[in-house]
């Protein structure tokens, strides 16, 4: 497979920022896979610094209730099929989870998700969580998010109401690939929830993960998808295979495929932000270069069962890299 010369990615470039959107039956698409990396990240930095300029965005999350999950989702610690050795516990207390958002508020990130394990958040659980929200829009300044998997609409506007702005859903991985990765529910499930998210006027964030044992293909094909949903925040996860889960064994992605992956969805999700998420420890500098490169946000603080960055850290990187989150 060719790829574009130099003058014809620099030129691909200047038409997305022009406001072309790269379409799957595009020639480009295909050559973009075997383009120099370095040439490539050059361009994706270049299409990230017209949309998103020297801005990244910093969000944290708190696992505020773990494990014991009805679903069957391969790469997942927190699945009750798996045995992982994860921590499991109920629904967290309103005072620890509100310690935790006004610590990771004037530390300086920009939101904060609570994240449940599960299906869907329902019933005595889902009213706690609005209890919560709805404090921690009282008392503190922080942009609110929240991961609460397979919801209605009902309790989108309940959210809503009680503050909360964004919506994490991933799609994972492509249609085609989802079925092997799980079976518990369906790829259509996580579009519903997303279209349901966004008729409340949430924004939403959604992305995958990568390293599954999925082709190039599905990796585009799933930035496709997302491009079509108009998703505005993108993680994309570097798969940590977890003992115990179906991904147990599986060896972690060399850097440059995560950051050919990266500048890849700049390219095809050009206004979105393109978020670090599992995984960066892989990358060289931790992700910094990739920054420069496609990405515009990260995760940072403590990501759920995988160990991530400090904001601190993170603070006083983006400081060197002459950038800011505010």
């Amino acid at each position: 497979m060719r790829s574009l010369k130099r003058e014809a990615l620099r030129a691909l470039t200047d038409r997305i920022v022009e406001g072309y959107r790269l379409k799957p039956e595009d020639p480009e698409v295909q050559e973009l896979l075997t383009q120099p990396l370095e040439e490539l990240q050059e361009e994706a930095g270049r299409i990230q610094q017209h949309f998103c300029g020297n801005h990244v965005d910093f969000c944290t999350i708190i696992n505020a209730r773990s494990g014991r999950c009805g679903e069957n989702c391969k790469y997942c610690a927190q699945a009750a099929c798996h045995h992982t050795g994860c921590e499991e516990y109920g629904f967290l207390s309103k005072e620890e989870v509100m310690k935790t958002a006004k610590a990771d508020q004037d530390a300086g990130a920009n939101r904060f998700a609570m994240v449940t394990s599960g299906r869907a958040l329902t019933g005595k659980d889902f009213e706690k969580a609005l209890d919560i929200y709805r404090a921690m829009k009282k008392d503190l300044t922080i942009d609110l998010c929240a991961s609460h998997g397979i919801l209605s609409r009902e309790q989108f506007r309940k959210l809503r109401e009680a503050g909360v702005t964004s919506y994490h859903h991933n799609i994972e991985t492509s249609r085609r690939y989802f079925p092997q990765i799980c079976t518990s529910h369906t790829f259509e499930d996580r579009i519903r929830t997303i279209k349901a998210a966004q008729a409340e006027g949430m924004c939403v964030c959604s992305g995958g993960i990568i390293g599954m044992g999925e082709t190039w293909q599905d990796r585009l094909d799933m930035a496709f998808t997302l491009q079509s949903l108009g998703i505005e925040s993108i993680p994309i996860n570097a798969l940590m295979a977890i003992p115990g889960t179906g991904m147990e064994g599986r060896k972690p992605l060399p850097a440059e495929d995560i950051l050919r992956t990266i500048a890849l969805f700049r390219f095809i999700n050009p206004t979105a932000n393109i978020r670090l998420a599992a995984g960066r420890k892989l990358l060289p500098q931790n992700g910094a270069t990739a920054l420069k490169a496609g990405a515009s946000a990260s995760i940072t603080g403590n990501m759920l069962t995988t160990s991530g960055t400090t904001i601190k850290e993170d603070m006083e990187m983006l400081k060197e890299l002459g950038m800011t989150n505010r």
